[in-house]
């Protein structure tokens, strides 16, 4: 009877730890302390112009009293592009050092609306709980409880994992199917290979970089948000960032990098 209690705790425990990391995913291409910089342009009446800067940054922390991986992508438009329309973006990832995604927050101002969305992950029996409240332009809070059986991604913490997929053997026009979260739905999202291509940074120097593009379902069609010019080597850095916004177009080019986990060797000279 001893020895069948202990077996049964020794499953039950096992069963915890695999709920646990039934989400989790080997991070090779970044570490604590990286930091990376960006020029903004802005797509106004058939002319770029440049629209202010943003920054990314990637740290370990504690979520919850555990250690996590907090990440953060702001963007900031200039005075010059304020007159026309703005924008003030602040998207916050925490991450379990597995790659779990542990909790997700975008404030956006774009023109004169500003909102928050905000996603809360756990993991129980083999289940991904959800928690999901949005801040309105109005001031409404709207709450909304999940439970799923399949591993959710908010639109940051799916740009961690990202990061580490080894596109070997990827053709052009591969794709990667996923769900998306953010304060209110979970919607289908999908990951879009278009192979390989030289990008001129604004540090001067050209990159040889895959081309990923992120869409996300409207209408019963994918739409595309975001193509991705990621450095064609272990880092998987965005080198360049095409944005597809509602009230035009605009793109973010690399200015500066350190910290990075391993050498740069997509660097084109």
């Amino acid at each position: 009877m001893k020895k069948y209690r202990i077996l049964m705790a020794s499953l039950m425990m096992v069963m915890a730890v695999a709920a646990h990391a039934q989400c989790a995913f080997h991070n090779d291409a970044f570490k604590s302390g990286e930091f990376l910089t960006y020029n903004l342009y802005y797509n106004w009446q058939f002319v770029w112009v440049k629209a202010g800067n943003a920054s990314m940054s990637t740290v370990q922390s504690r979520y919850n009293g555990h250690p996590a991986y907090r990440a953060s992508l702001t963007t900031r438009g200039n005075n010059r592009v304020d007159q026309m329309f703005v924008l003030r973006d602040t998207l916050l990832c925490y991450s379990s050092l597995d790659m779990e995604p542990l909790y997700f927050r975008k404030g956006a101002r774009e023109g004169k609306r500003y909102g928050v969305d905000e996603v809360f992950y756990s993991y129980h029996d083999g289940k991904v709980k959800l928690r999901q409240h949005q801040l309105t332009s109005s001031g409404e809070h709207l709450w909304a409880h999940r439970t799923v059986s399949h591993c959710v991604y908010d639109m940051l913490n799916i740009f961690l994992r990202a990061r580490s997929f080894n596109p070997e053997g990827w053709k052009s026009g591969h794709e990667i199917d996923f769900p998306i979260a953010d304060g209110k739905n979970i919607s289908p999202a999908r990951l879009r290979y278009s192979g390989k291509v030289k990008i001129k940074a604004d540090n001067g120097i050209k990159y040889r970089c895959l081309k990923l593009s992120y869409l996300e379902k409207e209408d019963g069609k994918y739409k595309r948000i975001v193509d991705f010019y990621v450095s064609d080597d272990k880092n998987h850095i965005p080198v360049r960032l095409d944005m597809f916004l509602k009230f035009g177009a605009a793109k973010a080019f690399l200015v500066s990098m350190k910290g990075l986990r391993n050498p740069v060797t997509s660097a084109v000279r």
